[in-house]
Order: structure tokens, then C-alpha cells, then sequence
């Protein structure tokens, strides 16, 4: 059986993105490894897609970059990888912090896609060639997959299965809900501030579905006040509640998911059971949104002419910010309205 390592260090919806690639290479024969770090490491252990799993705390090396300690730490891995004598490497990240570790992982290929930068490609001795323009980063990936010679048409996505102690926190979590209505999660927050969808149109949701569902809201301990502000302290709010285990579990058991683009988004996509509407700002649908059943995942995103630009902050200076506001709340309500609206009558 030959040996593959793929190489994923960035963030949970990346990770997510990259395990159909792995579930092909899987079931081409192969024994898979991964290399990802604090983000990606719940949604890759466990998981079927992985038959061995290494841990770099990259966030923790990078606090501590003078600190001999850590760099022995990494120095350390680097020979542990090499130890697997892997037929082939598979840098899905792309960046500099891949670099050392494909350069350095012994692997006989290594491979790197036509669209790496910072200098990434050092590492690889095989640059794929250019793949489609407009691709989701599911079919991205699996273009190297599709480079060795495998059939990409069947996408398979799988998570970890939870043990019985996070199926009874969940439990406990969701004692004494109303589950005679729809039960619909709301995380409303993510990461860059142009993808923050704009609080009144998360208040017009909140008070459109809420005489209708059972609204549960999640988040981490920091977005309290957003979830506050959106009139989520008047339901069941999880936030700062949950790890990623804990809402791998809650996904199983709602009808539908809102959220903007965001890692709690993207794993309610892989966990394949609710429906999901996902808010698009500054972000790319095409690259990022949910896709397959056109009656149960949403992706929808405005028609300003800046959008997307994928960029952190806004670069506009008059309508700073004005692709937060460019999905209305009416039509987030109207998807959410016929979505559920199916499944009642399932």
C-alpha cells in the first residue's frame, strides 16, 4: 500500500475543503496521512479519511518563533514524517509555512499546485498544471487527485463520528427544547469583518423565524455581543458553550444552518445533514459556498460591482463595507421560509 501525506495548516473550512481528497486517495489504495495544526485538528482525527494524524501547533510556534524550545519541536516532527518514507506529499496549503515541511518530509513526489506562492513551490518536485479558473477549493484540491490519474465525479465527505460523551453534553445542552418546531442554528459570526453580515438583517431573521422555530444560537465566548445585539440572548444560545466536536454533533440533529462564510458554515455543509443557507460579503460562493442538493444548500451573495474582493478589510473608502448589507434579509427569510417549509411536509 502506498503512502501519501497531505499538508493542510490553515483554517477549519480549508481543512473541511481538503477531505474529499483524501476519502479519493483512500479508496485508490492508499494509506493517508495528514499534517495540520490547532483549526483542522478535530475535524481530521477520528475521521475516516485519515489513517495516521500529525499535530504542528503552528499558532503556538508562531507566538514562540525565538524560543529554541518549539523549534526543536518542529525539527523533531520533521524527522517523524520522515520516518513513514511516504511514496508522495501533497501540499494543499500552498504557502511558506508548508514549505519546510514538504521540502523536508522525504516524500519520493512531492506535489504542489500551478498556484502556490511565497515562495511554496521550493518544497514540491512536481508542479501540477494549471486547473480551471473559477473552481471550488472541493474540486481544487482534487485536481491533484485527478493529476495522478483518479476519477474526481464522486465527492465523498466524512467527519469523525462523536463518542458518547459529546452525544450527552449535546444532550444536556439541548434539554427542554421545543423539537415540535423546525430547529434552526444561527452563528452569526466569523473571522474577517467585511464577511459580518449587518446586525439588522440578522434582527429581521431572528424576529421572522422565531414564532415559527426553535432558534439556537452559536459562537465562542467572544461573540457574545453580537449574538446579544441580534436578540439571541431571548433563545437558546450556546456561545462560548461548544467546541468543534460539540457543534460536529448539534449539526446531526437541526433542520437548517444561516450563516455567513465561516467555519461553523462549513462544517454544517460536511456534516451533510441540515439544509444551509450561507451569506456571502466580500468572499468568492464559487470558491467557498456549499454546493449539490439546489434545494437544500444556499450560497447567496449581492451584485455590488466590488464583490468579491477577498480582501480582509475594505479597500473602499466611500461605501466602506456596504457588500455586509448587499443579501437582503428578505431573501435569507424567504430561502429559510422554503427550506423548511419542505421539510414539514417531508
Amino acid at each position: 500500500m502506498k503512502k501519501v501525506l497531505i499538508i493542510k495548516l490553515s483554517s477549519l473550512g480549508d481543512v473541511v475543503f481538503t477531505v474529499p481528497l483524501a476519502n479519493n486517495l483512500k479508496s485508490n489504495g492508499y494509506e493517508v496521512h495528514w499534517l495540520t495544526t490547532e483549526k483542522g485538528i478535530d475535524v481530521v482525527k477520528g475521521n475516516p479519511c485519515a489513517d495516521k494524524v500529525f499535530f504542528a501547533p503552528l499558532y503556538t510556534w508562531r507566538k514562540n518563533l525565538f524560543n529554541l524550545k518549539y523549534f526543536f519541536q518542529m525539527v523533531k516532527l520533521i524527522f517523524d514524517l520522515r520516518k513513514e518514507k511516504y511514496d508522495i506529499a501533497i501540499d494543499c496549503q500552498r504557502r511558506i509555512k508548508s514549505l519546510p515541511f514538504m521540502r523536508f518530509c522525504g516524500a519520493k513526489r512531492r506535489l504542489i499546485s500551478n498556484y502556490s506562492s511565497e515562495g511554496a513551490s521550493l518544497g514540491a518536485n512536481e508542479i501540477l498544471p494549471p486547473c480551471a479558473s473559477g473552481l471550488h477549493m472541493v474540486m481544487w484540491n482534487l485536481d491533484y487527485a485527478k493529476y495522478l490519474g483518479y476519477d474526481i465525479s464522486d465527492i465523498q465527505m466524512s467527519l469523525p463520528e462523536q463518542p458518547e460523551a459529546v452525544k450527552s453534553k449535546v444532550d444536556a445542552l439541548l434539554n427542554g427544547v421545543d423539537t415540535s418546531k423546525p430547529m434552526v442554528v444561527i452563528a452569526p459570526a466569523t473571522t474577517w469583518e467585511p464577511k459580518h453580515w449587518a446586525v439588522e438583517n440578522w434582527q429581521k431573521v431572528v424576529d421572522a423565524l422565531k414564532d415559527k422555530c426553535t432558534l439556537i444560537f452559536t459562537g465562542m465566548e467572544q461573540d457574545k455581543s453580537l449574538i446579544s445585539a441580534i436578540g439571541g440572548d431571548k433563545f437558546l444560545n450556546l456561545a462560548g458553550k461548544t467546541n468543534l466536536n460539540d457543534l460536529m454533533e448539534l449539526f446531526t440533529r437541526v433542520q437548517l444552518v444561516i450563516a455567513p462564510d465561516s467555519g461553523s458554515a462549513h462544517l454544517a455543509w460536511a456534516s451533510a445533514n441540515p439544509a444551509l443557507i450561507e451569506i456571502y460579503c466580500c468572499t468568492d460562493t464559487r470558491l467557498f459556498g456549499c454546493f449539490g442538493n439546489d434545494e437544500k444548500y444556499f450560497a447567496l451573495s449581492g451584485n455590488l460591482s466590488c464583490q468579491p474582493c477577498n480582501k480582509r478589510t475594505c479597500p473602499r473608502e466611500a461605501g466602506k463595507n456596504d457588500c455586509t448589507k448587499s443579501v437582503s434579509a428578505d431573501e435569507v427569510i424567504q430561502k429559510a421560509e422554503q427550506i423548511l417549509g419542505l421539510r414539514v411536509l417531508q
